[in-house]
């Protein structure tokens, strides 16, 4: 099978899960891929101005905030942004409870409430050793991915006080916030159709839950020795851990590099 295009789950996969760099044998692989020819995507939850040391590697197209907004260099090509009143409405409510709620747009902000449990689930989520920028006037701009910072009893308060919202848990502290479904695999068919590229021409490399629909999404789906459980269970091949040169591993054993 020929391979055209490679997806990479960037926190745990791509960047070292335990120090939050790139191993030298990531780049090496990188490099021999972009020889091939091969398309090079980041796929994250991440915003997008949190990827700029990604571009250092030569990737150029970005699935961010873990789906709703893809930018292959400065073109849109995907982006589901969350309705105003939305934004504004949870925003006032998260105020009142007392809660952390940060903003993706193309950067990263957050409401008032710099609650210290929210900063170490940012910790070790982004890597991130202090708060981001506090935005009061983020009803202005396209917000595509808020993340609610509350355990599963205040998430009840959101469900009933909403009706127009759908949350999505992916840590035991943190929530996406958002009007409709978004996922990994409906931004990577939105890159693929701007490719011409068939999925079944496709590698995605991931270690969560939430890389689940796009290892299923692709030809060649490839969970990384430290991936969850189900993670693993829904793909085609394990690696090795992404601190065990996993990835390098993986396109060598399968010979697409």
């Amino acid at each position: 099978m020929k391979y055209n295009i490679v997806f990479f789950d960037v926190d745990g996969t791509l960047i070292n899960y335990e120090d939050g760099c790139v191993e030298a044998s990531t780049k090496q692989a990188i490099q021999l891929l972009q020889e091939k020819g091969i398309h090079l995507v980041a796929a994250t939850g991440r915003p997008l101005s949190m990827c700029y040391e990604l571009k250092e590697l030569g990737i150029e197209t970005f699935i961010t905030a873990n789906g709703a907004y893809v930018k292959h260099k400065d073109l849109v090509l995907h982006k589901t942004p969350i309705a105003k009143d939305i934004v504004q409405n949870v925003q006032a409510f998260s105020q009142e409870q007392r809660h952390s709620l940060t903003f993706f747009t193309e950067q990263l902000s957050m409401n008032s409430i710099q609650s210290p449990v929210a900063l170490r689930a940012m910790q070790e989520t982004l890597s991130l050793r202090d708060f981001p920028i506090i935005n009061e006037n983020i009803v202005d701009e396209e917000v595509f991915l808020m993340c609610l910072y509350a355990d599963e009893l205040a998430e009840k308060r959101y469900t009933s006080q909403f009706s127009n919202i759908f949350l999505q848990r992916w840590h035991p502290y943190i929530v996406n916030v958002l009007q409709q479904d978004v996922s990994k695999s409906i931004a990577i068919k939105a890159v693929l159709d701007h490719f011409n590229i068939d999925p079944e021409n496709a590698i995605a490399f991931g270690d969560g839950d939430n890389d689940i629909d796009m290892l299923e999404y692709v030809g060649l789906g490839i969970a990384m020795g430290n991936g969850s459980t189900a993670l693993k269970s829904a793909a085609n091949f394990v690696t090795k851990k992404s601190t065990d040169n996993g990835i390098d591993f993986a396109l060598r054993q399968l010979q697409v590099i």
